[in-house]
């Protein structure tokens, strides 16, 4: 699915690019993703288990731009990677009326309407596809993440306790969240 590129200006007044991610954004999606790995708790992976090298981020890069059900969008401020988000749409009779959304957003660019515009945009493109439940999950905790997924409209549906095992041996729960949107 090919995102067309917009600009967008973010709470501070700064302009930021939302687009697809290009194959040449390989090595700086790598490091892109480390960084936001490494500065909360609260994404699935630590910095370390990015394991990807150029190579193999390019050619993931390159199919995800050509999937008919995948989504990626990259938020750039001033030519760098600022956030990403991607919605996953399913393909089986049963379950091709939902979607799966992740984002990330660096940490200096928190707080500057980033992930609600993105949010916004996966919303739009989920419309378009005919889909009537968004879904997302986050680790326990993360207050900052959850106040963005209910300021979209997520409600809490399900939580499993002890799915994120933390380098210091504490656990945390994953809540999962729903959206149910209406069809165009």
């Amino acid at each position: 699915m090919i995102y067309e590129t917009k600009e967008i200006v973010l709470k501070d007044g700064t302009n930021a690019l939302f687009r697809a991610p290009l194959k040449e954004d390989a090595e700086e999606m790598l490091n892109y993703l480390k960084t936001v790995c490494g500065e909360t708790e609260f994404l699935a992976n630590y910095p370390e288990d990015i394991k990807a090298d150029v190579n193999g981020e390019r050619d993931y890069l390159e199919k995800l731009i050509f999937s008919p059900d995948n989504l990626m969008i990259v938020c750039t401020v001033n030519g760098k990677i600022a956030g990403n988000c991607q919605i996953v749409f399913s393909q089986k009779s049963k379950t091709k009326h939902r979607a799966k959304l992740m984002i990330g957003i660096l940490k200096e660019y928190w707080g500057n309407g980033i992930g609600t515009k993105m949010f916004e945009e996966m919303e739009n493109a989920a419309k378009q596809r005919g889909v009537t439940q968004l879904e997302l999950q986050y680790i326990e905790g993360n207050e900052r993440a959850a106040a963005l997924y209910k300021k979209a409209g997520f409600k809490e549906v399900a939580e499993l306790p002890d799915i994120f095992k933390f380098s210091d041996g504490t656990f945390k729960k994953e809540i999962y969240m729903r959206k149910l949107i209406e069809r165009n």
